[in-house]
């Protein structure tokens, strides 16, 4: 109790308890965020190799055996690199470590419609291992094209290991490109694509390819394989990276706050509208199918599904979004093709939920030429590597395709006796 002596108070009794209870405070406050840090970055996560489904034949066994990151742990920064958040995040607004910056030519094709498509020749600088002349043909992901971070650290990378990379710039995504007709990319349109390979088949002729396609970009060169058997003609192998497979099964998850995809939905469609604003004068002139309705419905809108429904499936006629999504994904075309297939995904991707990567697994378990390799971390296009903070130049993504590239032009290089029939499908 206090006390009063000569005109003050004694408070000596209770003065030591308070020290005590704040002391109490901050060490549960402390407990407090490192909990919340130790959740939200995933510590408590176990690393581990790729999960991968194929079928064991010849083939699959040598690619296993002579691209053994496919098969060995995985390793992400410590400190953050469990965290397919921050993976994304990373990825999409700090780009690669040391990025460099190749020298390619811009080449421009002129389309059937009046459309401009527009990519960029990369030459190899040297020799590839097997002395054969080989390009990788890349599709970026949405809204993307060749001077993206993650694009100029995967074409120096190939471009060193002596690959030829022609790189696909998406209808309308170089902001300093003017759009000559009044369309621009969509989801699942293979025309731009198909007028590149087709342009360098022809400049080419002797080159061997490698299709590569990331996110939406995978979606495109799978379906671009599928829909008619003459285009993997000359086609070594396809990798596909962090892709969704189904546009109308992944549409339902979009609008789900679970891993925060309703927040990357708005924040892909605000992008998006940004695209689509820039082009505003070819896109909504007099001559166009697109009217002022359809221009303020499209400042209003919050997800990638509504800009879809208001401009995206008209610029094919499209009459709804269901037939729009139907058509425009790879799913309806995947299992058509016959060449290698690497199938990649990470299962913290935020954008692409869990229940779409049953479509790769059953394909892989069902067709020879097909592996599917699902890591336990890597966001989406992140899969940086690391020791505990900062990231190597390099991602594992960027070492696995060229691995598995170098591991399929080492088998046409050899040709062994049996190739043939082990990739007849039972």
């Amino acid at each position: 109790m206090a006390t009063q002596d000569s005109g003050y108070y004694d408070y000596t009794i209770v003065a030591p308890e308070m020290p005590a209870m704040f002391d109490g405070m901050k060490l549960a406050a402390v407990a407090t965020v490192l909990y919340v840090i130790v959740r939200c970055l995933n510590l408590k996560s176990p690393t581990a190799a790729p999960d991968v489904t194929y079928q064991d034949t010849p083939l699959n066994r040598f690619l296993l055996k002579s691209c053994p990151i496919l098969t060995k742990e995985y390793i992400p920064p410590l400190l953050w690199g469990k965290s397919g958040h921050l993976q994304t995040a990373l990825y999409g607004k700090m780009g690669r470590v040391s990025c460099p910056h190749p020298i390619g030519l811009r080449k421009y094709l002129p389309m059937q419609d009046g459309a401009t498509a527009t990519f960029d020749l990369f030459e190899p600088m040297g020799d590839h291992r097997t002395g054969d002349d080989v390009t990788m043909v890349i599709c970026p992901g949405i809204g993307n094209h060749s001077e993206k971070h993650y694009i100029r650290t995967f074409v120096g990378h190939s471009q060193k290991e002596g690959y030829r990379c022609a790189v696909l710039n998406h209808l309308g995504a170089l902001p300093n490109i003017e759009l000559t007709s009044p369309r621009m990319f969509t989801y699942g349109c293979t025309w731009e694509f198909a007028s590149m390979v087709g342009y360098i088949k022809k400049m080419f002729p002797h080159t061997h390819l490698i299709v590569v396609g990331f996110s939406l970009g995978g979606n495109i060169v799978c379906k671009f394989l599928g829909e008619n058997r003459t285009n993997q003609e000359r086609v070594l192998c396809c990798v596909s990276v962090c892709q969704g497979y189904s546009a109308l099964r992944a549409q339902e998850t979009f609008l789900q706050w679970d891993q925060c995809r309703r927040f990357y939905n708005f924040l892909m469609a605000d992008n998006m509208k940004k695209i689509i604003l820039s082009h505003r004068g070819s896109l909504f002139g007099s001559a166009t199918k697109m009217e002022d309705a359809d221009l303020s419905r499209l400042y209003t809108a919050t997800s990638l599904m509504q800009i879809d429904e208001t401009i995206m499936r008209k610029f094919h006629g499209h009459n709804s979004l269901k037939e729009y999504y139907e058509k425009e994904s790879c799913v309806h075309y995947i299992h058509n093709v016959d060449v290698p297939l690497l199938l990649v995904n990470s299962a913290d991707d935020p954008l692409v939920h869990g229940s779409l990567l049953t479509i790769p697994r059953t394909l892989a378990e069902k067709k020879q030429n097909v592996i599917f390799a699902l890591t336990l971390h890597g966001g989406h296009l992140g899969f940086f590597e690391g020791a505990v903070l900062v990231p190597q130049p390099l991602t594992w993504m960027d070492k696995v395709i060229v691995g598995y590239a170098n591991a399929m032009c080492q088998w046409e290089k050899q040709k062994p006796p049996w190739r043939e029939s082990d990739m007849v499908d039972v």
